[in-house]
């Protein structure tokens, strides 16, 4: 499933922006570019995977 940035925002609970940012400064989230090259589309897969890599089990584990 593909989610447009918006609806990945919704989907981590972070915004739009934070999404923005990362793909230009930080790289940490994968994203597809459809079409023109000016659809950005995240993967549900990479979504998950991010998430799972950001889980600690202790503020000293990051």
């Amino acid at each position: 499933m593909l989610f447009s940035t918006k609806e990945a925002a919704g989907y981590l609970r972070v915004s739009t922006s934070f999404l923005e940012k990362d793909r230009v400064h930080h790289g940490r989230i994968p994203f597809v570019k459809l079409g023109n090259k000016r659809a950005v589309r995240y993967r549900q897969e990479d979504l998950d995977a991010y998430v799972a890599q950001s889980t600690f089990q202790s503020t000293s584990d990051y």
